[in-house]
């Protein structure tokens, strides 16, 4: 009896299973759509999500700006990361509300504008980028309603921009962020630095002069222990990060910095390290962190 018992209530678990995925409706998904940037003086790609109910209403949507990591692009969130389906399945669920995703092409900027003026992402997504989604797509062009969010290069620009723009944004949802102390950045080998680091803050710096006024301007452990508290309450903030992550370290001292400072956050670190596999189990949790941001 109790056997049959079981085989009905998983027959019944499957049969709605079916149910929901059946009356699941999907969104689309557009790639390969440009934008031209006079700031940055090239055509810049972005994939966006627009949901299941957007060509069929008239309604206005909230948008979450979903940043790509390293060496990654604007399709990244999509093709690797399921971010569609993820939104589809979250919004038929009625965990977050109907939402527009968008995701620009940053190639390996780290979103800001680097120590010498020579490449101003910041200054493009901020003065071109946000102006055209919102004036070319049905979106609640409000701080309400605009939220950020990003795995590792794509969070710690998520951070930066929060930080440095708290009314821009409602909410700031940081995966694995790519948060680094002072002694992690002074630890670089010159290799590193001059590969990667060496566009953003200067080259051939080593020692305490990696840690100059460009790197200190878009580091977010810096931004939380001098600014304004006062401004950092106007986000909302949700951080993930693994707990065999490199950026363990960086996100733990974030955590503790804004705790110190009492600056309301939700901090999360689960088994994991820095991998897609990490990023899809997490997306649904932080785009309902900022859903409820959203709905009040």
């Amino acid at each position: 009896m109790k056997q049959f018992t079981s085989k009905i209530l998983t027959l019944v678990f499957l049969f709605s299973s079916f149910i929901l995925t059946a009356q699941i409706s999907h969104g689309t998904v557009q790639e390969g759509l440009t934008i031209e940037s006079k700031i940055l003086h090239k055509t810049v790609r972005y994939t966006i999500y627009l949901p299941y109910d957007y060509n069929t209403s008239n309604r206005y949507y909230p948008v979450v700006y979903l940043l790509h990591g390293y060496t990654d692009n604007d399709m990244g969130w999509t093709q690797f990361g399921e971010a569609n389906h993820i939104a589809d399945e979250g919004i038929a669920k009625g965990d977050f509300p109907p939402m527009i995703l968008v995701t620009p092409d940053a190639g390996v900027s780290w979103y800001i504008n680097n120590y010498n003026g020579s490449v101003r992402y910041e200054d493009f997504f901020f003065k071109e980028f946000i102006p055209y989604i919102e004036s070319h797509y049905r979106i609640r062009a409000e701080k309400q309603f605009r939220a950020v969010s990003g795995l590792s290069m794509g969070g710690y620009g998520s951070l930066v921009y929060v930080m440095k723009h708290p009314d821009m944004f409602a909410a700031c949802a940081g995966l694995s962020a790519a948060v680094r102390t002072d002694k992690q950045y002074l630890s670089l080998s010159s290799a590193r630095w001059a590969h990667t680091e060496a566009i953003l803050y200067g080259p051939g710096l080593e020692g305490k002069a990696r840690l100059n006024k460009s790197l200190r301007t878009n580091d977010p452990l810096y931004l939380v222990k001098t600014g304004d508290p006062a401004l950092l309450k106007k986000v909302k903030y949700y951080l993930d990060c693994g707990d065999h992550d490199y950026f363990t370290l960086g996100n733990s001292e974030l955590h503790i910095l804004m705790t110190q400072r009492h600056i309301p956050h939700e901090f999360i670190s689960r088994p994991g390290r820095h991998s897609w596999e990490y990023w899809r189990s997490g997306l649904p949790n932080a785009l309902k962190f900022i859903g409820k941001v959203f709905t009040r």
